[in-house]
């Protein structure tokens, strides 16, 4: 047994009886730490983590590049680091996605920021509902913003009949603004609705998400 082992067994144990309750921040990373860099402290790089970032938040929404920049963090644990809060994410949505009933703004605007929650890139997505408000389906459209050519009308309308949607609601994230539409937003909302009607199917709305905030253009008045 190394001169760490005995350390990392009792931190495991008291891990596995307890949780994270009453781990510092540091310790939670020094104990995740443990499964990506077998043969060294990690105590003192996460130490060094959170003098470098301030948070374990920080840490965790750190680039990987950035994160390699910390003595002792490799490939490996910068990845595992940055996997751990994006795996968390995917959890919640797809929880969320289970029998989601997004019959009202503020449904599809609590959904939607749990989808956008941590993403630092403006992205685009298509929620396909049925004639009752069910998702069916949540499209990545891309990223770059809803007025920049990465979203294609023509897959708008491809995922609406893929789906065999009823309705559909676009939304994006402002990740360093505020949830306001610009006009931008507003000419491409026009497209997608006249696009959908010729198939038959409904832009029930077009919500963009901000800061822990959102605003509906259905509630706006634009989509009535």
């Amino acid at each position: 047994m190394g001169v760490h082992d005995g350390h990392r067994e009792k931190m495991r144990a008291r891990f596995l009886a307890g949780g994270l309750e009453g781990f510092a921040p540091h310790e939670a990373l020094e104990l995740l730490l443990y499964y990506a860099i077998p043969r060294r402290d990690t105590n003192a790089i996460a130490h060094a983590l959170m003098e470098r970032y301030g948070s374990l938040t920080a840490v965790l929404q750190a680039p990987v590049e950035d994160l390699k920049k910390v003595e002792g963090i490799g490939e490996n644990a910068a990845v595992l680091l940055r996997l751990v809060p994006q795996l968390c994410r995917r959890a919640r949505v797809d929880d969320a996605e289970r029998e989601s009933i997004l019959n009202s703004s503020e449904r599809a605007g609590e959904y939607l920021q749990t989808l956008f929650a941590g993403q630092k890139r403006e992205t685009v997505y298509q929620l396909c509902l049925d004639g009752k408000g069910k998702l069916l389906a949540c499209k990545c459209l891309g990223e770059g913003g809803a007025a920049s050519a990465v979203l294609d009308i023509r897959q708008v309308v491809e995922n609406a009949i893929l789906t065999s949607a009823s309705a559909v609601i676009l939304a994006h994230n402002h990740p360093s603004g505020i949830a306001l539409p610009s006009q931008e937003d507003y000419g491409v909302t026009d497209r997608a609705r006249k696009a959908l009607a010729t198939i038959g199917v409904a832009l029930t709305d077009h919500i963009i998400v901000a800061d822990g905030d959102y605003v509906s253009m259905a509630d706006s008045g634009y989509l009535a």
